[in-house]
């Protein structure tokens, strides 16, 4: 008997092991896909030579373990990179209904609809950021992510690792 409980033990293990989620690759680039009439495909420096009305800074004041501190963020605001890429909709009203849906490269999501992006307060603090205080992302954050500076709670919405933003309509 206890040579199967071994065995039960090692393959629930393995299977742990196995469906455990992979390890964030660093991104160096981020895609525009979708609804979009041309897909893109952007390094940090082709963010940063974005035109400066397209730019925003952020100032994120962060705490923990008794100590608190501010950083800066730099990014391009996302609403003016999906305009560059162009909407594709299929009619005149398929903009009111398109999903926006930022992918890490380790699969983590964050999604924001397109009225919300040009709509409101939140869009405007919207940023594809490549820059912390003056220097590239570090490799945790990857060269690029994403955070949206309006949100209460910026966690759920700070995509680290950013791969991907697919402009999706919904049915």
């Amino acid at each position: 008997m206890l040579p199967l409980l071994r065995i039960a033990c090692l393959l629930m293990a393995f299977l742990l092991v196995a469906s455990a989620p992979a390890s964030a690759q660093v991104s160096a680039r981020v895609e525009v896909t979708g609804a979009v009439r041309q897909s893109l495909d952007l390094d940090a420096a082709a963010l940063a030579a974005f035109p400066a009305e397209a730019i925003g800074r952020f100032t994120q004041a962060r705490s923990g373990a008794g100590a608190s501190s501010q950083s800066t963020v730099r990014g391009v605001k996302l609403g003016a990179l999906i305009e560059r890429a162009g909407l594709a909709p299929a009619d005149r009203d398929a903009w009111k209904t398109l999903a926006v849906i930022a992918t890490a490269t380790d699969g983590y999501r964050a999604v924001f609809s397109w009225p919300e992006i040009t709509n409101t307060a939140v869009g405007e603090g919207v940023l594809v950021i490549f820059e912390r205080d003056g220097k590239p992302l570090d490799e945790r954050e990857g060269r690029i992510a994403l955070i949206s500076a309006a949100d209460l709670k910026l966690g759920p919405r700070h995509v680290r690792n950013l791969k991907r933003i697919e402009l999706r309509a919904l049915d």
